[in-house]
This record gives C-alpha cells, structure tokens and sequence, in this order.
C-alpha cells in the first residue's frame, strides 16, 4: 500500500471555507477517481512561524503505478483547482509513504 500525503499550511482568513471544501468536494472527488480506496485528513499539532494552521490529508492506493495514473490523469485539473480557488493563501508539499506494515 501507498499514502500520498499532502500536507497544507492554510492561512486563517480562508481557513472554514477551505475545511468545507476539503471535506465536502476535494476528497470526495479524489476519491471518486477510483485511484484510492480511502482518505483521512488530520490536523498537524505543530505551531508554525508563518502562522495559519497544518493539514496532513493522507489517501491511501494500492500500488505506486495507480498513484502514477493519478498524477498523469487526475492531479494536474486538482490543483489548478485548489491554485484558482485559493491563491497563495494555501501552501502545500507532497510525500509519498509505503506502508511497511499494520499493527
């Protein structure tokens, strides 16, 4: 298994509207490309300098190669979204994670 990780810095004047977004049409339409089989969005404890608050939105897949179909069919529409919507007010970075195992 694989998590693609975006985590976000969200400054506080778009913060609700960008939550209600998250929640309510991002994931769910990631989710609907059929590349994931689940999502969990958590909120990163860590105060940081810049101010705003931290989001990690974690959505798991199956293989490497289903994520890759997702950056080529998917990502690039996403985030001329998130750009248009939000502008700089939301700062993002990408990890990807292989789950070693489950306990």
């Amino acid at each position: 298994m694989i998590i693609y990780n975006v985590t976000s810095n969200v400054h506080e004047s778009i913060h609700d509207q960008w939550m209600i977004w998250m929640q309510h049409k991002h994931i769910p339409e990631i989710l609907a490309t059929g590349k994931f089989v689940s999502a969990r969005l958590v909120r990163v404890l860590i105060e940081e300098e810049m101010g705003g608050v931290t989001y990690s939105a974690q959505y798991t897949t199956d293989s490497k190669d289903t994520l890759e179909r997702y950056y080529q069919e998917d990502a690039p529409g996403f985030r001329a979204e998130i750009e248009k919507l939000f502008g700089e007010k939301v700062l993002a970075f990408r990890t990807e994670l292989q789950v070693i195992s489950d306990h």
